[in-house]
């Protein structure tokens, strides 16, 4: 569950084996779960989630998110050495625990259904994203909080008769002529 997984820990923290990721390709979304975490935006949030990751002894992290995950690795991994002198002065990890785990190592990967990161022709979550949406029919509002690209291509792809985005607001008086299209 993200970043609220690590800031829970307990079994939310797992092993991911062969058998745990097999047969998983074809599906759109993620099955190691995904959720916003507000603890995670702050120190005594991430000073649990450090904890959860040292008792596990886990020191290298794949982030895969947009703005905000992204974000959230970049403070935390420039936050640990602190995070560990915390939970060494609290007592709750010894010094040779915090020596163990004093380097994190983090790689983070764009996961995005807003496909607006330059460099990449295809975000992670794009295609699927994309897909689910063509099985949909009629008036469909798709996910891109400030970014059109996916409403744009699955509206090119499924031949839609009325768009919307936020690089391209409608002019005044949109309604009328959206209903006499519809009528024609």
């Amino acid at each position: 569950q993200g970043y609220e997984g690590l800031v829970e820990g307990g079994d939310n923290i797992k092993q991911a084996n062969w058998l745990s990721v097999s047969n998983i390709i074809q599906l759109g979304g993620t099955v190691i779960g995904s959720a916003r975490c507000k603890a995670f935006t702050t120190r005594a949030g991430r000073l649990r989630a450090a904890r959860n990751l040292v008792e596990h002894g886990i020191t290298n992290l794949c982030v895969i998110g947009g703005d905000g995950s992204l974000t959230g690795a970049d403070i935390f991994r420039s936050e640990w050495a602190g995070l560990l002198e915390e939970l060494v002065r609290d007592g709750q990890i010894s010094e040779e625990v915090a020596r163990k785990n004093c380097r994190l190592n983090i790689v983070g990967l764009v996961g995005s259904i807003d496909n607006d990161f330059c460099g990449t022709d295809m975000t992670i979550g794009t295609d699927s994203a994309l897909h689910r949406i063509m099985e949909r029919t009629f008036v469909l509002e798709v996910m891109g909080r400030h970014c059109g690209y996916l409403a744009l291509v699955s509206g090119l792809a499924s031949g839609a008769d009325w768009l919307f985005i936020p690089e391209s607001p409608p002019e005044d008086g949109w309604e009328d002529l959206m209903c006499e299209r519809l009528g024609e």
